[in-house]
């Protein structure tokens, strides 16, 4: 099933996972899909294989059993910056091969280390490909306070229209701590006119290394409530696990209440974090929703 098809009737609600490392026991990620198929969440999306190149193959193997095993419609990943125009091919032959129908087009980061294969540059051009010669539903990202590398928000929500333009029919939004960026974010790009549905993405903020990472890799801003938290709890481990799955929770139960068009969870493969906050808001998902924007 296309997941832009969930949209019609309710709020969707889905988790994202990723591949364990090379040298990891793969059998955890296995457990935590486990867990979290309990939780019946209308997709799972697999980020692409730690590592890249062939380790891609277990993105398609994690992505195939999600929904071959445990019966969970799937999401891949698929970054492009490195990829020929042959490697894509690979690899969307074998998601198609294995039932997969959605796919998460992404440019992907870029490393001072490897050079980019030339052929992709951005997202849209790899969006651009797969309609071209597939039948995928194309899922896209995009940035309530801009992306990093954006010349400034204006230039960026330029960016986010060529990829809805190109083909995408459905937008996870980089994670946020503050709702109103999303609102805000959500009035400017109706008024371009894009209109698919848009899942907020949501990480529940568990240590404090996390954080760090993510304001470095991502730019996001730390409300002065969020600080809060942190200067709080920063030096109790379990703590600002409680903590942030608390603030996560307020930020998803804000966003039901407005309507928006899904919920999109960064579980860090971790099932019992998910399981706490969907035991607060699974209730409060509408069957029958008013969108947002």
């Amino acid at each position: 099933m296309k997941t832009s098809e969930l949209f019609r009737n309710r709020q969707v609600l889905s988790f994202e996972v990723f591949p364990p490392k090379p040298t990891s026991d793969e059998t955890v990620i296995y457990k935590t899909l486990e867990e979290l198929a309990k939780l019946h969440p209308d997709c799972v999306s697999v980020t692409y294989g730690a590592g890249g190149g062939a380790n891609c193959e277990k993105t398609v193997q994690i992505a195939s059993d999600v929904k071959n095993v445990y019966g969970i419609e799937s999401v891949a990943h698929l970054p492009c910056i490195y990829l020929s125009e042959s490697d894509a091919v690979d690899i969307l032959d074998k998601l198609k091969a294995n039932g997969i129908e959605n796919i998460l087009a992404l440019r992907g980061d870029i490393s001072v280390s490897t050079v980019p294969n030339g052929r992709f540059s951005h997202a849209n051009e790899l969006i651009e490909f797969i309609c071209g010669r597939y039948d995928f539903n194309i899922i896209a990202a995009c940035y309530p306070e801009k992306h990093s590398e954006a010349e400034s928000f204006e230039t960026d929500l330029v960016h986010l229209k060529n990829k809805v333009d190109s083909g995408a029919g459905q937008l996870i939004t980089q994670l946020f701590l503050d709702n109103d960026y999303f609102y805000h974010f959500l009035e400017k790009v109706r008024k371009i006119g894009v209109n698919v549905p848009i899942e907020a993405g949501i990480m529940p903020v568990t240590n404090k290394a996390q954080i760090e990472r993510m304001v470095k890799l991502c730019g996001i801003t730390l409300p002065s409530k969020f600080i809060r938290v942190l200067e709080r709890y920063g030096d109790d481990p379990a703590a600002l696990r409680d903590a942030g799955i608390a603030y996560a929770t307020d930020q998803i139960v804000d966003l039901i209440a407005q309507g928006v068009d899904g919920i999109h969870l960064y579980t860090m493969n971790n099932a019992y974090v998910a399981e706490r906050i969907y035991a607060s808001v699974h209730r409060l998902i509408s069957s029958d929703t008013t969108r947002v924007g």
